[in-house]
């Protein structure tokens, strides 16, 4: 997933203004002379800086991690339990891996929602007719833990920061899930970003996690300690900031700082918000911003009492501005 020719390009144009900014530097009309260091010299650190950004961003895009990352030899047995449980969780895959955000999830172009020519980008298809179905189970539960792909480079805007949360338990019923589902034609193209994309890579859409050897789950029960967990699963701080006090959602909007909002429910209009959408004084979520719905289904009432108790156990926090 190397640009050759757009690093090439960058760094020709870098070189090319800086050949200007000599010859401006070297004229007698002062007027020529200013002007051509000023704009020229402008558009020499412009590209050199873009071309600096692209070259740390292939770099990045093209690390193997196969060595520090190891793949475990875990296989999956898809119980009826297991798939019933990854079902269920699939779900909040299908924002990025389906086109329509419904079950199977067959792949969705994340490039042509992107208003910038970055090249390929892709969330691939995860049925059994996407690549994984030459992946193990050891390597696609890193890839969902940790952001690894198959050959040991990074993956592209994965939350392995969240999902590293996952418990050996829940993330083999992911595993079993995927290869259950339907095989959905055709196979999602592989990413190859072009030098803005690269550039796009330093701002943080790589997110390869250290090398996880096993997470175990918490007893499922009513307390704090399961509704952390449920908390980090479910993604909450995707939007809400990592210490849920607030932060920006996936579509830009703001999303509200629940260690302020949450102690104000009583646990009945708190599942209200879950089950229903609708909050305390009767507004309407939106589901596309808050995806109650896909919450409600996978939240059982036991996980929905333990998520409350875990938020009321936060102390309430004004986040900085």
């Amino acid at each position: 997933m190397i640009d050759f020719v757009g690093l090439a390009i960058v760094l020709a144009l870098a070189l090319g203004c800086g050949y200007l900014v000599k010859r401006a530097w070297g004229s007698k009309n002062k007027i020529l002379k200013w002007a051509g260091v000023v704009f020229a010299g402008l558009f020499t650190l412009i590209f050199a800086a873009a071309f600096i950004a692209a070259l740390i961003g292939t770099i990045r895009l093209n690390a193997n991690f196969n060595a520090s990352n190891p793949a475990s030899n875990v296989q999956v047995a898809a119980s009826a339990e297991q798939l019933a449980f990854g079902e269920k969780y699939a779900k909040f895959c299908a924002g990025c891996h389906s086109s329509n955000q419904q079950l199977p999830l067959s792949g969705n172009n994340f490039g042509g929602e992107i208003p910038l020519p970055i090249g390929t980008l892709y969330a691939p298809n995860l049925t059994p007719a996407g690549e994984i179905k030459n992946w193990t189970d050891g390597e696609v539960i890193r890839a969902i833990r940790e952001g690894v792909h198959k050959s040991g480079r990074p993956l592209i805007i994965m939350p392995a920061e969240e999902f590293k949360a996952l418990s050996d338990e829940d993330v083999k019923s992911l595993v079993a899930y995927l290869r259950s589902q339907p095989a959905v034609e055709p196979n999602t193209p592989p990413n190859n970003l072009n030098v803005i994309g690269a550039i796009l890579v330093n701002m943080g859409v790589l997110t390869n996690q250290p090398h996880i050897e096993s997470v175990p789950k918490p007893a499922v029960a009513v307390n704090a300690e399961y509704g952390k967990y449920l908390k980090e699963i479910m993604v909450c701080s995707g939007c809400h900031g990592e210490n849920l006090t607030g932060g920006t959602a996936f579509d830009g909007s703001q999303a509200p700082n629940l260690t302020l909002v949450v102690p104000k429910w009583s646990e009945q209009e708190f599942t209200q918000v879950f089950r229903t959408g609708t909050l305390p004084g009767g507004e309407k979520l939106d589901n596309h911003k808050m995806p109650y719905q896909e919450f409600s289904d996978f939240a059982t009432d036991t996980d929905l009492k333990a998520l409350y108790q875990y938020l009321h156990s936060l102390p309430p926090t004004q986040a900085s501005p």
